[in-house]
């Protein structure tokens, strides 16, 4: 039986994972741990999952993220990418992959998959993760969740929509964009 999939307003959870974030010859890797980002002040953090590396879709949706990493930043947001992939794996990807090489956010490798089954977003046949996207607060708390199918890429400009939602703390009718009168 899989686990309830967490949700908003529950603590993302704690982990401490290995993560790729350069192509440099020992540079390649780090350590990422949840406390890292909630000790920013002010740092909201987005965290993306995709099923599997040397796939179709999935780098569609990497390359989208990463066109996009100064409007997160501009945002106070960090950009985490996820996979149950290994970092080897990752790595190969990213040297592989022509729209990976200049990734400029970490690919985190949950290779024990304890995290993606914490979230509650293994998937029960593959045991790899689904599509998963959680904006995450300063505090740690989880304040946005999307989940899609394996076969269905997702839209970075409407994560990037609702983060904006959440950030003016106010409230924002239907289809509403950043700069638009809230309620």
């Amino acid at each position: 039986m899989a686990n309830r999939m967490i949700s908003i307003g529950e603590a993302f959870p704690q982990f401490e994972k290995t993560a790729v974030v350069s192509l440099e010859k020992g540079q390649e890797f780090v350590t990422l741990t949840a406390e890292q980002f909630r000790n920013e002040v002010g740092q909201w953090t987005v965290m993306f999952w995709w099923p599997k590396d040397f796939t179709f879709v999935c780098p569609t949706e990497i390359a989208a993220f990463n066109e996009s990493f100064e409007d997160f930043r501009d945002r106070d947001t960090s950009l985490i990418g996820a996979s149950t992939d290994s970092e080897f794996v990752h790595l190969a990807w990213r040297k592989d992959h022509e729209d990976l090489r200049g990734l400029k956010f970490p690919m985190l490798a949950d290779t024990s998959k304890s995290l993606a089954e914490e979230l509650g977003i293994l998937e029960p046949n593959e045991k790899i993760a689904y599509r998963a996207t959680f904006i995450i607060d300063p505090d740690g708390i989880i304040r946005w969740v999307s989940v899609y199918d394996l076969n269905v890429g997702r839209n970075v400009k409407e994560v990037i929509r609702v983060l904006d939602g959440l950030q003016t703390d106010e409230l924002c009718p239907c289809n509403w964009e950043k700069g638009e009168a809230t309620l």
